[in-house]
């Protein structure tokens, strides 16, 4: 269910792979896309009779390219969405989940500074704690998306390291299976991502992170220290806001320290205000009559796991219910819009010269931005989420 997002670790030393991988065109005749793939593959170390039955085998999907033109999951405004993934079974399984393997958390936190409820969050999402890990041909996945010129320059490297894990033993592709955008694993990552941070933290040789939990955390929790993740530091506290607060600083855009916030009426809600040194946001998923959320940069850093605003807010509150947070206040947020409104928003926010990306319906980061500078010029409160009477107003 995750979005596909740029994971692949640009920075890190994979060059022959990575090379071999961006240069293969996208395209064309099915055979001859995969020959040229398997030859780059050979020539960035790989022996041929590796490459050769990890690329002989390999088929189109047409069901791979139907899900990737059908995503409608995260259109969902904060409070339907989060109220679909989040339930008291999981809530219970994680905790369960925490004291069942304390050591394992242990060391998460001991080694990368990361609280187990962020990554018992996203394996109750990703996977439903590793039970439901997807049932698409990662390989076929891969090469379909690869081969597809929509982004071929995510998949191409995914698929050179799904051949190069193979080469390891770490996997097999004709019985690896996992989302429909490639992700595999308990908390379903990227082949290459897991080539380049993988943590045999088992000892027993090998990457699993689709057999072994201590693997599947502890490669997770790599990812984001690898992204920025502060040791120790909160990423997210429901806040209260004071009714006469304004609303131009909300947003993702503006930060401004924890003392600052406090000084301008905001007050965290169940749980202690985190330092007032820390640089922070406050965020309003469905606007100023619903819930607010103080963010900080760890919260950033989970946009590389998934780049779904609805979605990131949501683990990163249930990763905060799973340690002890109660349950937020819904408020009773305005009317928002229905997918075909919200493209015709983006649409004329696009005409009036705003950067919303692709006209898709989703109110991400960049449609939140320019519905709230557009509030702002019109007179309405600037709490970026729309709603029909903005509508009216465009």
């Amino acid at each position: 269910m995750r979005l596909v997002l740029a994971a692949a670790i640009s920075a890190l030393c994979l060059s022959p792979l990575a090379a071999g991988a961006q240069s293969a065109p996208c395209g064309g005749s099915w055979s001859s896309f995969i020959a040229g793939l398997e030859q780059e593959a050979v020539q960035s170390g790989i022996p041929a009779d590796v490459a050769d039955r990890f690329f002989g085998r390999l088929q189109q999907s047409q069901t791979v390219l139907s899900r990737d033109r059908g995503q409608g999951f995260f259109q969902r405004p904060f409070i339907d969405f989060s109220r679909s993934l989040i339930s008291q079974n999981r809530l219970d399984r994680a905790r369960r989940l925490l004291q069942q393997q304390p050591q394992l958390f242990q060391r998460l936190q001991r080694d990368y500074g990361i609280n187990p409820g962020v990554m018992l969050a996203f394996l109750a999402f990703e996977t439903d704690f590793g039970q439901v890990q997807g049932d698409i041909n990662t390989a076929n996945a891969l090469a379909t998306l690869a081969h597809d010129c929509r982004r071929p320059e995510l998949f191409r490297p995914q698929l050179i390291a799904m051949a190069e894990l193979y080469r390891r033993g770490d996997l097999d592709p004709a019985t690896t299976q996992g989302a429909w955008a490639g992700e595999i694993g308990m908390v379903q990552m990227l082949p290459r991502d897991i080539l380049a941070l993988g943590v045999d933290a088992d000892g027993n040789g090998h990457v699993d992170v689709r057999g072994s939990l201590p693997d599947a955390v502890l490669t997770g929790a790599a990812l984001l220290r690898h992204h920025g993740w502060r040791p120790n530091e909160p990423w997210l506290v429901e806040v209260q806001i004071p009714s006469n607060l304004d609303l131009t600083r909300t947003g993702l855009r503006t930060q401004m320290s924890v003392s600052d916030w406090a000084r301008l009426g905001v007050q965290a809600r169940g749980v202690p205000m985190p330092s007032g040194g820390l640089r922070a946001s406050v965020i309003l998923p469905q606007g100023h009559r619903g819930p607010a959320f103080m963010i900080f940069d760890n919260f950033r850093v989970l946009f590389e796991w998934n780049q779904s605003f609805t979605y990131v807010v949501t683990a990163a509150y249930f990763a905060t219910r799973i340690e002890g947070a109660p349950v937020y206040e819904a408020g009773n947020p305005q009317e928002g819009l229905g997918r075909e409104q919200m493209m015709e928003l983006q649409r004329r926010l696009a005409a009036r010269g705003f950067n919303v990306g692709e006209v898709d319906g989703i109110l991400g980061a960049g449609t939140r931005a320019a519905v709230q500078d557009v509030q702002a010029q019109v007179g309405l409160p600037a709490d970026g989420w729309p709603t029909p009477e903005l509508l009216r107003r465009l």
